[in-house]
């Protein structure tokens, strides 16, 4: 679509800017697909962000949460909070096709928070994973070795990686723009080295624990199997282990894996800026998704959400409530 005097040529990379042919400056549009997209992330940035207050505050108020396992998916729930609040927001403002062509300083700082954040959640995911392997394959040890101790140096560790590959990573951007040629070494430290250790190691990571919990959940169904002599019992249980593992990983892989194979392609050249941005936003939306994943699936959560949303936890004095 062409400006008025024909100088401004729409481009395929975002629907809501148009670059002048001439100058390549930018600038806003304001069409009808924009304001639809920019309705539609708003929408999913105030979800991300009400789903993991639901999940903050049941936790916090209620006694029965008050657990080390439970203290995981809070550092989680405040991560992706901040995705909402934070990344979203600057993300929309601030969009990856302008900040290809700008490199200011707020798109520094949205690379920032975006980096740090991500890691974080993708690394909160997989110390969920630890502890859930733990639980279900060293029951009898669970208790000693998951303490509220161990916990605190998994959420230190999740935060303290994150921040160091986002400062690596905004070292090796900042290098890249000084020297301009010359930038192979910064560019395997962002595109390769940062993925591996942000995303592609805690993924082999959680692959491997949960391939381990379902195989001893499939040991554990039998063996309920052989002493109850209930097929339908070990049947069922069975169902449940494989529908759980296949949610956790099947949507975590749905979100995150298309977005971080594109960014190490970025280093061979030839991805289509649309697209990459496309799939960055699809990898915030696991962010939305946790809540529902990792805290409405169990039922002690969705009898704390009902009394938070339906107000009775102002009627009264309610932490100790038994949920069910």
């Amino acid at each position: 679509m062409e400006g008025d005097l024909g100088v401004y040529i729409s481009y395929d990379f975002h629907p809501c800017y148009e670059i002048n042919n001439v100058s390549k400056t930018m600038r806003r549009t304001s069409s009808a697909v924009c304001t639809s997209l920019y309705i539609f992330l708003g929408l999913l940035s105030v979800i991300t962000v009400l789903g993991n207050i639901l999940v903050i505050i049941s936790i916090i108020y209620f006694k029965q949460l008050h657990t080390p396992s439970n203290y995981l998916i809070v550092s989680l729930a405040v991560t992706d909070l901040l995705v909402g609040v934070v990344v979203f927001p600057l993300s929309v403002s601030f969009s990856l096709s302008s900040c290809l062509h700008y490199r200011s300083l707020f798109c520094k700082i949205r690379d920032s928070f975006d980096v740090i954040l991500s890691s974080t959640s993708i690394l909160n995911l997989c110390c969920i994973s630890v502890d859930r392997y733990y639980a279900v394959c060293q029951p009898l040890t669970y208790r000693s070795k998951i303490n509220n101790s161990v916990v605190l140096v998994m959420i230190f560790i999740s935060w303290g990686v994150s921040v160091l590959v986002a400062i690596g990573f905004v070292i090796a951007e900042l290098n890249q723009d000084k020297c301009q040629d010359n930038c192979f070494s910064d560019a395997v430290l962002e595109k390769i080295l940062a993925p591996v250790i942000s995303f592609y190691l805690p993924v082999i990571i959680m692959l491997y624990i949960y391939l381990r919990i379902f195989l001893v959940a499939q040991k554990q169904a039998r063996s309920i199997q052989i002493t109850s002599k209930s097929g339908e019992s070990a049947s069922n249980t069975e169902k449940k282990a494989t529908k759980t593992l296949a949610i956790v990983m099947g949507v975590f892989l749905m979100c995150w894996f298309p977005f971080f194979l594109c960014f190490s392609f970025q280093l061979l050249g030839g991805v289509s800026v649309m697209v990459y941005e496309s799939l960055n936003w699809l990898a915030l939306s696991n962010s939305m998704l946790n809540p529902f994943i990792y805290a409405f699936f169990y039922s002690w959560f969705r009898s704390a959400f009902k009394m938070i949303i339906s107000g009775r936890i102002f009627q009264g004095n309610l932490p100790d409530t038994k949920l069910l």
